[in-house]
């Protein structure tokens, strides 16, 4: 299939395409970043923007830099190029892990990790990424700019906290130490995971001084497993610990069943990967002692 018709513009900055959005608002106008998620939806005719607004002009939004402390990369920077930042590797080593499992590298290469997360897709890697790191997301609009915590990004299946006139500009990440892993499930290389747990954990003293666990797959959206979290904070990081707080991440789960796993299916790999997500970040942790 193919998209209805639609007219397109390439703005070289972001005033252009902020104005664009507010111009064309009544013909409900879409921003186009990597385009690997939204032109399918077009093609499908799933999404039917009046107006497409290119950002690749838009140089302003490409980069990556560190600002005392925290990691500012630009919504166009490609995926490709966070994955194999030196930047990111060192401040954000969780991030560096995830992308690295986002479908295939000619997608990464075309993918953005703006694009990613204001996609939100509830199945997606950065989104969790950006929930387990407290990131901050910062929009955008015609009054301006504002700052939106990860936690209150993600408002449910391809839903968030952006305004229709306004676009995602920059994803910032504070700098974690401590231990990382992403890992997932995923019945082929390159689909989209079944279930995906993101992990950062901070040992001081031989305890569990900060833990963060993020779930994908679970829920409408990326979501933290804040009773997880609970049961490692203060508590020594053994197997013990580990499996009381994997037991906990799926306390209360209800996720949807559907043609590639049923609800109790999602509820198990959530516990096995947490645990395994866990055991890599402490392990990691340990080492960096």
């Amino acid at each position: 299939m193919k998209p209805p018709p639609f007219h397109y513009a390439a703005p070289s900055s972001v005033a252009e395409a902020v104005e664009l959005l507010v111009a064309h608002a009544a013909a409900e106008p879409r921003v186009l970043a990597g385009g690997q998620s939204l032109i399918p939806l077009m093609n499908f005719r799933l999404a039917q923007p009046g107006h497409l607004i290119d950002l690749r002009n838009v140089a302003e939004l490409d980069g990556i830099r560190v600002d005392g402390g925290v990691l500012v990369i630009g919504a166009m920077t490609r995926q490709s190029v966070v994955e194999r930042s030196p930047e990111v590797a060192l401040t954000a080593p969780l991030l560096a892990e995830a992308v690295g499992l986002v479908a295939h590298a000619p997608i990464r290469n075309s993918g953005t990790i703006g694009g990613s997360i204001a996609h939100a897709d509830p199945a997606a890697e950065l989104p969790a990424v950006a929930l387990a790191l407290d990131a901050e997301l910062v929009a955008t609009g015609p009054e301006g700019t504002r700052t939106i915590p990860a936690a209150e990004f993600l408002l449910g299946p391809f839903s968030t906290a952006l305004r229709p006139d306004e676009i995602l500009t920059e994803i910032r990440i504070p700098r974690r130490g401590g231990g990382h892993a992403f890992v997932e499930f995923a019945r082929t290389h390159g689909n989209f995971a079944l279930v995906g747990v993101a992990a950062q954990v901070e040992i001081e003293a031989g305890r569990v001084a900060r833990a963060a666990i993020a779930l994908t797959g679970v829920a409408p959206t990326a979501i933290r497993a804040t009773a997880a979290e609970n049961a490692l904070l203060g508590a020594a990081p053994g197997a013990e610990t580990i499996a009381a707080a994997a037991d906990a991440a799926v306390t209360g789960l209800t996720p949807a069943a559907d043609l590639h796993a049923s609800a109790a299916t999602r509820v198990a790999l959530a516990r096995s990967y947490v645990h395994r997500a866990l055991e890599r970040a402490i392990s990691r942790a340990q080492d960096r002692r």
